[in-house]
């Protein structure tokens, strides 16, 4: 866990971190719809090539795997992670200080790595959510029920789930994705008790 490099400005910071299928990204897409919480989407830097549909800027910041290396050298990320050989993933400064000058607090939605990693650099200005499943049985169904992977892929993936669940106790807040009209309101509540206190 590569350490971080703080952003310039004194904003906050709302982190959701979960094990994959525990749904953090259904969590914060409706957090995106509360204009009233005055949030901004977090875009990440990726290695990775687009997929389709995709576009630069808005789902991610595609960057060449050298470019990439060269802006980690130059302390240009809050958080990255290299997934796998050639795969990487980060946080910019420039992202984050982009929204604090817009007046928003960026919304992040990332590993549990990751989220691990933008608490430790943001400290008592960010609200770290941990979002879990209200069991590994559920979660595996989730998985299972996207049908998107082969048997073994499936296998690793809930191994290394389990594996994230014990994350938990890292995080300042757990929230129990079981009913997700609950869990959506639970997320406004958290997120709004949050920057309503930060205010005061």
């Amino acid at each position: 866990m590569p350490a971080g490099t703080k952003p310039q400005g004194d904003g906050l910071a709302i982190i959701f971190s979960a094990p994959s299928g525990a749904g953090k990204t259904t969590l914060v897409r409706h957090l995106m719809t509360k204009p009233e919480l005055a949030l901004g989407f977090s875009v990440s830097a990726t290695t990775r090539g687009p997929r389709e549909g995709e576009v630069d800027g808005r789902d991610y910041h595609f960057l060449a795997p050298e470019d990439f290396a060269h802006r980690v050298k130059n302390g240009a990320f809050v958080e990255y992670e290299e997934v796998y050989e050639g795969l990487s993933y980060g946080t910019l400064c420039s992202e984050v200080e982009r929204l604090w000058r817009d007046g928003r607090t960026p919304l992040f939605d990332v590993d549990v790595v990751g989220g691990q990693t933008l608490k430790s650099v943001f400290g008592d200005s960010a609200l770290s959510i941990f979002v879990m499943p209200p069991s590994l049985f559920a979660l595996e169904d989730r998985l299972r029920g996207r049908g998107t992977e082969d048997e073994a892929a499936l296998e690793k993936r809930i191994a290394k789930s389990q594996q994230e669940m014990e994350a938990a106790p890292a995080f300042d807040l757990r929230l129990v994705n079981d009913d997700l009209d609950m869990a959506k309101q639970e997320a406004e509540d958290m997120v709004g008790d949050f920057l309503e206190r930060a205010f005061l």
